[in-house]
């Protein structure tokens, strides 16, 4: 199988001296373009820091089994869409591997990586779990919002053999209550799993919202986000 590129970065500099890095992943079938204008709009003016860039990666296009093997972006393809099903490992690995090459793109400038933080919608949130809690340990957080990790994942098997000593990275984990397609189970599931191995998880609870990003969530994101990575350092 040949190596995965991201197609496309969305990136939106600073305002002022560039400290810390935040990158955000689209959900399935989606784009950049679409993830930063849905982003841009609940902000209600662009989102951007004084210190922080944002980037916006676009997943590569590629057979995706739940669609019958049509072409899609995404980031990883799956068996079937719910907890249940056995992971693509390599599949996963691919993506995580091209990803990589951007946080590493980002440490090489001169950022640390305990000054980046990974964040990502639905399917874009498990690529984030993926990254910070498998190949990239060290970052300084992680943001997922309506996402899962099947039961038997490839994360929770990782983080059961690595030193239970290793300080890993705060998750904050958006949920919708109303979630038809991503239900709240399957967040609460991950959220158990995850901290049964050592990950502190702030868990938000969306009353009423389906599977959706809302403005709310944007909010406390530029608060989590300043929180964890200070102008001033």
């Amino acid at each position: 199988m040949a190596a995965l590129k991201i197609p496309k970065v969305i990136t939106v500099p600073p305002t002022g001296k560039h400290t810390a890095t935040f990158f955000f992943f689209h959900g399935s079938g989606g784009s950049a373009n679409e993830i930063k204008q849905y982003v841009d709009i609940l902000n209600r003016k662009e989102f951007k820091f004084p210190h922080i860039k944002v980037v916006y990666p676009n997943a590569p296009e590629q057979p995706y089994t739940p669609l019958g093997g049509m072409l899609s972006n995404v980031w990883f393809d799956r068996k079937a869409i719910t907890h249940k099903a056995p992971e693509v490992k390599e599949s996963i690995d691919q993506i995580c591997k091209a990803t990589s090459e951007l946080i590493d793109k980002e440490i090489d400038n001169g950022v640390p990586i305990n000054r980046i933080i990974i964040g990502g919608f639905s399917m874009g949130g498990t690529l984030s779990m993926h990254l910070a809690y498998r190949y990239k340990t060290s970052l300084a957080g992680c943001v997922v919002a309506s996402s899962f990790l099947n039961d038997n994942s490839l994360v929770y098997e990782h983080l059961k053999s690595i030193d239970g000593e290793i300080k890993l990275p705060p998750m904050l984990q958006f949920h919708g209550l109303a979630d038809m397609m991503v239900p709240f189970s399957w967040g609460t599931a991950t959220r158990e799993n995850l901290e049964n191995n050592g990950v502190k998880i702030d868990l938000i609870k969306l009353p009423g919202v389906e599977h959706e990003l809302v403005r709310s969530e944007i909010e406390k994101l530029n608060n989590w986000l300043v929180e964890k990575l200070p102008e001033n350092i």
